[in-house]
């Protein structure tokens, strides 16, 4: 297997973009990423488009030559990669691994999604068709019941009260405040985030990420080629994937995720790093509970301390792993399948030096965490640079 790199990345705002349909979104992406690559659209050989819910969106099928055709690839085999939430990260690990074991030299990762078209229900519908039908389905829970569930056993297993819950989006908002590409630029208090209205005790809507229209791109070649292109590469240290069951039912024990513990521990040992190696995150706050558990699953504290950290300011900016420097799915917004592949790209505009206001002191090495479902799919990735 061959060492990796990032070389370009391209990313559109996310938010309601009325003026923009989903094979649009999609063809500026890449055409962002390829062009930051500084490589010829014709170099391109294979093309990977996370999406979750295009067909039941916009009702188009076969997105992944629809998309690309429109950046200008054309004769390269493209394929669209459906993992829920985790469709992103999903099609940027088989780009990955396509690079990694020889069989193309550049390969472009990408992620779109186009959610506004419909109405909040129907958003909601067809969200929760990535859950387990025959069960969850049927018995009519959608995910912001599922993650209230997660929420209140988290509560009455490790003492975790609703101000922590509150203070993660109270965090990822003063962050996405910060950011130009993110759907809200608002600066919340924890009183505002603690009045919230009310969606699915114990969650509000400030605890609920944002339904979103978006797309990201990055472009994938050997380590060993990226000096031909940028002395700006970053280098892929590992990547995981690892799944579980789709059933919330069906886990032992819900404050914590299997597959995002799987992945985080095989990434880890790829990448020869440990938890306290990492310098800043990226991870997947559909809800702040999944932020809070998502920061003990990847080992940052132990299990039952997500609440206090993120309370003690220690995921803020300047704290001891800055989380979510871009805003999060909180605040940055969350288009299913762009998510992934946009989480790659916020990680690469830090360990670049290139995140303005958002600029972590400590940049070389950052992780990626995108989940699927309610923890049936992730994906995690560590970057660096030297």
């Amino acid at each position: 297997m061959r060492d990796v790199a990032i070389i370009g990345i391209g990313k559109t705002a996310f938010g309601a973009l009325v003026d923009r349909d989903l094979r649009s979104l999609g063809a500026v992406a890449v055409k962002e990423a390829i062009a930051d690559a500084q490589i010829a659209t014709s170099a391109v050989e294979a093309f990977y488009l996370g999406n979750f819910a295009g067909p039941s969106f916009v009702g188009q099928n076969h997105l992944a030559p629809y998309v690309a055709t429109a950046a200008g690839l054309k004769g390269v085999p493209c394929t669209r990669i459906e993992n829920a939430c985790a469709s992103g990260g999903s099609a940027f690990f088989h780009a990955w691994l396509s690079v990694a074991s020889g069989a193309y030299d550049t390969v472009v990762a990408g992620g779109v999604e186009k959610m506004t078209s419909q109405a909040t229900p129907r958003v909601t519908e067809i969200l929760s068709a990535a859950g387990d039908m025959a069960t969850e389905g049927a018995a009519g829970a959608t995910f912001p019941a599922l993650f209230a569930m997660i929420a209140r056993r988290h509560m009455y297993e490790y003492g975790t009260t609703r101000e922590q819950l509150a203070a993660v989006a109270v965090k990822n908002h003063a962050n996405g405040a910060m950011n130009p590409l993110a759907h809200m630029r608002k600066v919340i208090t924890l009183d505002q985030a603690l009045a919230g209205r009310p969606v699915s005790d114990p969650l509000t809507v400030y605890d609920c990420s944002l339904v979103s229209d978006g797309a990201a791109a990055v472009v994938l070649v050997p380590l060993s080629q990226a000096h031909r292109y940028t002395s700006r590469g970053v280098q892929i240290l590992g990547v995981s994937q690892a799944s579980d069951n789709v059933a919330l039912e069906e886990k032992p024990d819900i404050t914590t995720m299997p597959a995002l513990r799987q992945a985080a521990r095989q990434c880890y040992e790829m990448a020869g790093v440990r938890p306290v190696d990492i310098e800043l995150a990226e991870v997947h706050d559909c809800f702040t509970i999944a932020e809070i558990v998502a920061t003990e699953d990847l080992g940052f504290v132990n299990k039952g301390d997500g609440g206090p950290f993120v309370a003690a300011g220690c995921s803020a900016i300047g704290g001891r792993i800055p989380v979510n420097t871009s805003g999060g799915l909180k605040s940055k917004g969350h288009p299913v399948g762009a998510t992934g592949v946009g989480q790659i790209c916020d990680l690469v505009i830090q360990l670049r030096g290139d995140a303005g206001p958002r600029q972590v002191a400590r940049h070389r090495i950052g992780l990626a965490q995108n989940l699927g479902g309610s923890g049936a799919t992730c994906v995690v990735t560590i970057l660096g640079v030297s």
